[in-house]
């Protein structure tokens, strides 16, 4: 799975649309293998990026749990945690 694609779901408040796109195109792209496609595939890549869009946003209201919802902020300190874990605390530049 493409590392910039967060987890969406179970979250307080709810993913925005622009959460759900965002995800969307990190899909489309990393599937085309194409960061930004060429004039030619333009169309193909924006109807796809909706495509992903619409069929995530009926996923996520689709969902139904029981557990707790995550807080935005706890979730990233712990993202932050693991990141420095992995690669060393972050020096000033």
């Amino acid at each position: 799975m493409c590392r910039n694609i967060r987890v969406l779901h179970n979250f307080e408040p709810p993913a925005t649309d622009d959460e759900i796109e965002a995800a969307a195109v990190q899909y489309v792209r990393k599937v085309s293998g194409a960061t930004r496609p060429s004039a030619a595939n333009q169309a193909a890549f924006d109807e796809a990026v909706r495509a992903v869009t619409a069929a995530t946003r009926t996923l996520l209201d689709s969902l139904v749990t029981n557990a707790p919802s995550r807080d935005r902020e706890v979730e990233a300190a712990k993202a932050r945690a693991r990141a420095a874990e992995r690669y060393g605390p972050r020096t000033a530049s």
